[in-house]
């Protein structure tokens, strides 16, 4: 929800733009308690089949965090326990999944896969597999419930802790270099036997652990810990591209707006992406994403003849899982799981959610932009401005406001060509906007698919809207819980209450709570607890409360009558299963 003015909807259309998307998460691992059961998982229908499911947990995008058969033998620090095993995995909230022989033969955890790098981008360093992130890791959850495990494909990790999985894995490989008998067990696991191939297996492992060791230090230093299913990933990318590749520490931001990741469904068919609804281009947010999760970029050469901008970006796999994810439909609440849906109650819902939110957040079947010159239509979302919704403004306020250039410097666009200084936005656009053009190059995309890859956009995009939110369509929100962009909000009942009267200290614990619509909040031991009045935690704004419309009220103060028909509402939408919404907009009548 959001105002109910009607200059949301309106607003989308006229305006558009490039920022960034999703990289990297969270604090400190989850105690043994919070691995998961056994029971079998309960898939709902979205509209995919189980080898697509089984290839978007899987795909490459192109990132290289370590090397992988390095990976597939490291133990933990303080144990011989493998760091690739489930029990590790389920610490830092990487949801397991079983071997498959054609897309996951050695069993690795939702969203990490095997990905080859070539000698180019690795002169001094192992040419070879590499194990890297893909969006399923943050962008696939599964929800637990008195014992259940369901899963939500292209939704929220609300568990998933990948800042401490970093520093975990960071962790395991420097006990791993300073410990001799942790070093030989690994090197009797990969064979290296004589004095020759441990030397070289060392030089290799060093390599890999100066890479996580410098991402730790250089990239993932927040004031605060962040905390399950957020990232500051504003940030993590603009730090990776303005500053640590490029080698000027002088452009290091520090990472202050955590942030949860947003659902994937009808990503394809809005007009804007993005909470801040700075993009519209699916490679390019894509593309954006990968590359601030470990993905092999050259930014330090003097020019592109010299490899400047060579990437191991995967941009046919990016093209493919844009268009699967166009297909993906919203998950239904499974009533048989979770408990009936009264149907009168969300009837009473609805009309409120017409009344009081929809001409922001679009409701099915939703309102699109007139047909372009490829005949698509997008869906309307809302573009609502921070200063009138009120929410955390931190998303605004994460990055330098300039940023030196050196050898990009002549890459750098409009009049910031040759400039030694340039606003840190126009060097991220830069740099991003080459090496996409680099990774195009190089995947000889035919002339015929170039519309597809470009998501049926017409070319160039309008400028980026200032400082807004964007307010998407609510269908399976229910599945992503917490809420805010922030995550700030422990479920879907506190969404709708005056800002003050919400929870200012809650725990993020690990069973779903089908009544309030969102996670059980006990702070159990080991349990993280999200305090508001740290900076990029707040939870004002998007409030329900007698005052003037604006500065954080976004609606009139609502009964509890009303309160719960809303989330009884959002709760029943989408209304039937594996309804997918067709990309391009619906056919004409």
């Amino acid at each position: 929800m959001q105002p109910a003015n009607r200059t949301c909807l309106t607003s989308a259309v006229r305006t558009s733009a490039f920022l960034l998307c999703c990289a990297i998460c969270v604090l400190s691992p989850q105690p043994a308690s919070a691995q998961t059961s056994r029971e079998p998982v309960i898939f709902l229908d979205q509209g995919w089949s189980h080898a697509e499911r089984e290839w978007y947990y899987q795909f490459s995008q192109g990132s290289s965090t370590i090397s992988y058969d390095i990976y597939l033998n490291l133990e933990v620090a303080g144990s011989q326990e493998p760091f690739r095993g489930d029990a590790n995995n389920e610490r830092f909230g990487l949801i397991p999944q079983a071997a498959n022989p054609q897309t996951n033969p050695d069993g690795l955890p939702i969203g990490l896969s095997k990905t080859p790098v070539p000698k180019m981008l690795m002169p001094d360093e192992h040419v070879g597999d590499y194990v890297g992130f893909t969006c399923a890791a943050c962008h696939n959850a599964q929800l637990y419930y008195q014992g259940k495990r369901i899963r939500i494909d292209g939704g929220v990790n609300n568990r998933l802790d990948l800042q401490a999985y970093i520093y975990g894995l960071d962790d395991a490989l420097q006990a791993t270099l300073n410990d001799p008998a942790k070093f030989d067990r690994l090197a009797a696991r990969l064979k290296a036997s004589d004095a020759g191939a441990k030397s070289a297996l060392r030089k290799r492992f060093e390599a890999d652990a100066a890479r996580v060791h410098q991402y730790r230090t250089r990239v993932l230093v927040t004031p605060t810990l962040w905390g399950p299913s957020r990232m500051d990933a504003i940030s993590l990318i603009v730090n990776r591209v303005s500053s640590v590749l490029p080698g000027i520490p002088e452009n290091w931001s520090t990472p202050v707006a955590p942030t949860k990741p947003p659902f994937l469904w009808n990503a394809p068919q809005g007009l804007w992406t993005q909470w801040r609804g700075v993009q519209q281009v699916p490679i390019e947010r894509n593309l954006i994403e990968t590359m601030g999760v470990f993905m092999s970029i050259n930014l330090h050469a003097k020019s592109p003849k010299e490899g400047l901008f060579e990437s191991n970006a995967a941009v046919r796999n990016l093209q493919d899982v844009e268009n699967l994810l166009a297909r993906l439909a919203p998950p239904k609440w499974p009533e048989e799981v979770f408990g009936k849906i009264d149907r009168e109650k969300a009837a009473r819902g609805k009309g409120l959610f017409v009344a009081l939110c929809s001409s922001c957040h679009n409701a099915w079947p939703y309102t699109w932009t007139e047909p372009n010159k490829y005949g698509k239509r997008f869906i309307l979302v809302g573009l609502v401005p921070q200063s009138y919704v009120g929410t955390d403004p931190n998303q605004f306020e994460t990055v330098r406001d300039y940023a030196i250039t050196r050898q990009l410097s002549p890459y750098m666009p409009g009049s910031f060509k040759d400039k030694t200084l340039a606003p840190t936005g126009d060097v991220y656009y830069g740099v991003s906007k080459a090496v996409l053009e680099s990774a195009i190059a190089k995947a000889s995309i035919p002339e015929a698919d170039m519309a597809n890859l470009f998501g049926y956009r017409e070319l160039p995009t309008p400028r980026p809207p200032m400082k807004v939110y964007k307010a998407a369509p609510r269908d399976g929100v229910w599945a992503t819980p917490p809420f805010m962009h922030n995550g700030s909000v422990p479920n879907l009942y506190e969404m709708l209450v005056p800002a003050r009267e919400r929870t200012k200290k809650f725990c993020v614990g690990r069973e779903f709570d089908p009544v309030k619509v969102g996670l059980d909040t006990t702070c159990t031991p080991g349990a993280f607890e999200i305090d508001t009045a740290q900076r990029g935690n707040s939870n004002a704004g998007h409030s329900f409360e007698e005052a003037p419309r604006g500065n954080g009220v976004i609606g009139p103060l609502l009964t509890d009558e009303q309160r719960w028909a809303i989330v009884e509402y959002l709760k029943s939408i989408p209304e039937t299963p594996g309804r997918v919404t067709p990309f391009g907009g619906p056919p004409a009548r």
